[in-house]
């Protein structure tokens, strides 16, 4: 899977078994757009899909979904009369490789025909990240040992779909000479795509070329001869806007068309090469001692910052990034808390474009708010284009298709509009955007904080206030009262609220004025805020140290986790949806997450005693691909090395080696970006002080050194940390 250097995922040979899990982990993207790694000249039973943020249209049950748009890719080589297609002959050689220094996808495979022709062809593709509209393949046709004609077809296919759903009707198309284009628009949300290619073809013979005005295909095709020893050159450009981006799609993509005949293969790869350059100059990390680990660490980073989007901030990145069908595109709580603080510590500009999409989304978290009854601000539990909730209430049940399952989270896990809150203040420290703060930020953190002061109960007989009938990050659990980390970051996003509205009115009088205003928030308000936030519960025992994860948890049966193993299920499907909710196991951390996030509210003591308590109840193995990280993260404070590691290197495989099965789905982003926190903040132990930035290092025996970056307050710093040496962080001019 891995060639030594650190930086390529290899594929030695092809499995079609595992062809849907090879398509993920070799998704290509540029921020734009992402393409599955699909073949270029096509498979049977393939996920062939490129998605572009943004581009949702309307879809039944699930509200909405990124729309899968016309196949940019495809390219069908007929060689000497026998059609290219490895499901056909004989693969004499075959290998795959992501480079991820470099973000591009190569391909060598040596073919014989069924007619007994043996071909060598050298595939290589990407997404420029130096021009988002620009993609391009090429491949080396090398005939070995016969002669004979080859043909080149490829185009634009709109009949790409969303595993059987069809989103794109077709407006108009065109061609001419090497040039074919399509422009469409989603069924239901009228976004309009404009696509276009181009076949640039380097051959030692005459060449003849037809454009073919299909509908809904329009393509090209090129058609000379290969000798013996002879190779042919083919490069296809691809061109994309939308009116997401455009004003005229379809003009922007015209200008663009005429230019790529022009294009030099070498000259405009290598302006991507330098894009990526400069985002690993900042963002890499680099790990002695371990190469699974460097593997694993570029590759998850590779596929975070394929998928961030640098030029909009209406858009966010979905749970499975732009790489599968999985969640439909739709953002979670993933961004602000497992992939975000990648983002703000090493590319803040894309940070600040993923925290906008929220402001912009604000009045959807209002409008959410006022249907259930409450005041301010309550984001949605899955959101897509508009800001309205959009998470299913009813899908089929996992083992039995015919039967319903009723989705809670969008009803009941609440906890999201305090994550929001406090991504946009942790931006804010890191930062020192106090722009961002004053123009959007605030606003955000003062509606959710309205939002958490409407939605607490008032219990009378134990005088304090409550929230009731919610869902934690532990999901296993649903119809809880008093979840600690809902009720803790409630107060957390309360507090932090009544601070800012004072150092607002204190050094900001002009922005408070204008702000108060607009959102009808008044100085009596803000103190009633102030009684809610001192008497919301936090369960906390101080006799024994212990954290209950809500009401009556440790009511609940127990159940040995350890005893289940070796076991391919997870626990809601060895013990059902109901059976799950009335056990001691947890989906993922709870309260240690809500320790992770807010270190100061509880002691050393407290938080080892959390963990023994905590940690064994977890279903790391096959709960959410969200808990492995964080619990890393945690055992590392609490001096378990081992205990660190084994979590670390199970989220570092979870996409890589399909250790949880459902890879097909698409990049876990979450388990992603929890790796780098679980690096920096886990075993480098980066913590903020008075004094500055330190670590507090707890390193794996076998890891010799580590290196990373971060961007503090506009500033860039280095660590480099050894087991023998510790932090020696130091500034870059």
């Amino acid at each position: 899977m891995a060639e030594p250097n650190g930086w390529t995922v290899l594929e030695e040979q092809f499995n079609p078994e595992q062809q849907h899990h090879s398509e993920t982990i070799f998704t290509i993207g540029n921020g734009f757009l992402g393409t599955r790694g699909t073949f270029e000249e096509l498979y049977p039973h393939e996920e062939r899909s490129t998605f572009f943020h943004g581009v949702f249209d309307d879809v039944p049950i699930v509200f909405t979904e990124l729309a899968n748009t016309p196949d940019w890719l495809e390219l069908e080589i007929v060689l000497a009369g026998e059609r290219f297609e490895l499901q056909r002959g004989e693969i004499l050689e075959y290998q795959r490789t992501l480079d991820l220094r470099n973000a591009v996808l190569r391909r060598v495979v040596r073919w014989r025909s069924p007619n007994g022709h043996i071909t060598r062809l050298s595939f290589a593709r990407f997404a420029s990240l130096a021009d988002e509209h620009l993609a391009g393949v090429r491949v080396e046709i090398s005939a070995e040992n016969y002669a004979g004609s080859i043909k080149v077809r490829s185009g634009v296919n709109a009949g790409a779909d969303n595993l059987g759903v069809k989103h794109w009707e077709s407006l108009e198309q065109g061609g001419r000479g090497g040039t074919a284009w399509l422009h469409c628009q989603t069924r239901f949300t009228h976004i309009q795509l404009a696509m276009g290619i181009h076949l640039n073809i380097q051959t030692p013979h005459p060449l003849r070329r037809t454009t073919w005005d299909v509908c809904d295909r329009p393509c090209v095709q090129a058609k000379t001869t290969l000798k013996q020893g002879e190779t042919l050159v083919v490069e296809k450009w691809a061109a994309f806007y939308t009116s997401r981006d455009r004003a005229d799609p379809v003009a922007a993509l015209k200008k663009k068309l005429a230019s790529l005949p022009k294009l030099d293969w070498q000259n405009t790869f290598s302006a991507h090469c330098q894009a990526w350059q400069a985002e690993w100059d900042r963002c890499d990390v680099e790990i002695e001692g371990d190469e699974e680990a460097q593997l694993a660490i570029r590759f998850n980073l590779f596929h975070l910052l394929a998928a961030a989007p640098r030029h909009d901030e209406h858009v966010n990145i979905g749970a499975k990034t732009l790489s599968g069908y999985g969640y439909r595109g739709h953002a979670f709580w993933d961004t602000e808390i497992f992939m975000l603080p990648f983002f703000t510590y090493t590319r803040p500009e894309i940070a600040r474009n993923l925290l906008s999409y929220r402001y912009h989304l604000l009045d959807g978290a209002r409008h959410k708010a006022e249907q259930n009854g409450f005041r301010g601000a309550q984001y949605p539990w899955e959101s897509a284009g508009t800001g309205e909730e959009v998470t299913p209430t009813w899908v089929p049940h996992y083992a039995d298709p015919t039967q319903l399952i009723r989705i809670w989270t969008g009803d009941i896990e609440i906890h999201i509009s305090a994550d929001i809150a406090y991504a946009i203040w942790q931006y804010w420290l890191a930062t020192g955007d106090e722009a961002f703060l004053l123009q959007r930020g605030a606003e955000v953190i003062l509606e959710t904080a309205r939002f958490w002061v409407s939605r607490a109960e008032w219990a009378p007989d134990r005088k304090r206030y409550e929230y009731s009938n919610v869902i934690g990050p532990d999901e296993y659990h649903e119809h809880v009262d008093n979840n600690v980390f809902t009720n803790a970051m409630a107060r957390w996003n309360i507090q932090t609220a009544i601070g800012l509205a004072e150092r607002l009115q204190t050094s900001h009088p002009q922005v408070w004025k204008r702000l108060s205003r607009r959102i009808h928030l008044k100085t009596p308000e803000i103190q009633a805020w102030r009684k809610v936030a001192d008497q919301i519960y936090v369960a906390y025992s101080p006799e024994t140290g212990l954290i209950e994860q809500f009401d009556g948890f440790f009511q609940r049966q127990e159940v040995d986790l350890a005893g289940l193993e070796p076991r391919n299920r997870s626990v809601q499907e060895l013990f059902g949806i109901e059976g799950t909710n009335q056990i001691q196991v947890l989906k993922q951390p709870d309260v240690l997450m809500l320790l992770y996030l807010l270190p100061d509210l509880f002691d050393e003591q407290t938080l080892r005693l959390n963990y023994a308590c905590y940690t064994p109840r977890t279903d790391l193995t096959l709960g959410s691909s969200l808990g492995p990280s964080i619990q890393s993260i945690m055992a590392a404070r609490v001096d378990r090395p081992l205990d660190a590691y084994e979590t670390f290197i199970r989220a570092a495989r979870a996409d890589l080696f399909d250790v949880r099965g459902n890879a097909v789905d698409g990049i876990h982003g979450a388990s992603a970006g929890g790796l780098w926190q679980a690096v920096v903040f886990g075993f480098a132990g980066l913590h903020r002080t008075d004094q500055g930035w330190k670590t507090n290092p707890h390193l794996p025996a076998h890891w010799q050194c580590l290196r990373f970056k971060i961007v503090d307050q506009g500033t860039v710093r280095v660590f480099e940390v050894k087991p023998q040496i510790g932090n020696l962080g130091r500034f870059l001019e």
